[in-house]
């Protein structure tokens, strides 16, 4: 697997989406995938708040967040996206005098793109995945995680196939989606790098699609709290 960043210059929310992707993405080949971080699209769309507005940030990360853990003396944790995550994802990295909120949308956003791209370059098969960094619990430090894709199927199904022994697997299946979106954020940065864009070729185990995937499909990634193996830990989110 091979990915390569593409560098920018500041980007300002008067920008364009369309027309920074036109100035710093190259053409993709087929079976390349497109990485964007999510702090463009947000700044972009416009989804972050001036910190002269905001009275209480804790007040800005509950009414962000699906639901929130009451955390005194640390930060807020919070469920955001379907993902455990502090502070609702509000970042003040790269982003002077702002709160920079999630996107309002980054399924939609990548499928939006991902036709786009498509058309643009004249593809059937690429991906799109609009990529975060998060926290794990019990580790320093964060990796990348995914928001929204198009383009290709989220995982990798191991289900019924033979491990070392021919023992066939019972429940395994790669998740494509934050396995490609850490690696793509590794290569990215989180500091002044400037490098919101990055592609992604020869990525193992990718199954490409000629259709943004359907509610259904998108609803199967996520796993729903009462069904979680982490559920007890979910118990005293409001």
């Amino acid at each position: 697997m091979q990915i390569k960043t593409y560098k920018t210059r500041l980007i300002s929310s008067k920008d364009s989406l369309y027309e920074l992707l036109d100035t710093y993405v190259p053409t993709l080949a087929e079976k390349e995938i497109l990485v964007i971080t999510s702090k463009i699209i947000s700044l972009l769309e416009g989804s972050f708040i001036d910190k002269s507005k905001v009275s209480s940030k804790l007040d800005l990360i509950k009414s962000s967040a699906d639901a929130y853990l009451n955390t005194p003396g640390l930060s807020t944790l919070t469920i955001k996206n379907h993902l455990l995550i502090p502070a609702a994802g509000i970042d003040e990295s790269n982003g002077k005098d702002i709160y920079i909120l999630y996107p309002k949308d980054a399924q939609k956003t990548a499928e939006e793109i991902w036709s786009y791209i498509r058309c643009r370059d004249q593809r059937k098969e690429i991906g799109v995945l609009i990529t975060d960094s998060h926290t794990t619990p019990l580790r320093r430090g964060v990796v990348g995680a995914g928001l929204g894709w198009c383009g290709f199927k989220p995982l990798h199904n191991y289900i019924g196939k033979p491990d070392c022994f021919g023992i066939p697997l019972a429940v395994t299946q790669v998740n494509l989606i934050d396995s490609l979106s850490a690696s793509a954020v590794l290569c990215m940065g989180e500091g002044d790098e400037k490098t919101p864009f990055a592609i992604i070729s020869e990525a193992p185990k990718v199954e490409f699609e000629n259709t943004p995937p359907q509610k259904k499909d998108v609803n199967f990634f996520y796993v729903p709290m009462e069904e979680d193996l982490y559920k007890p830990l979910f118990k005293d989110f409001q």
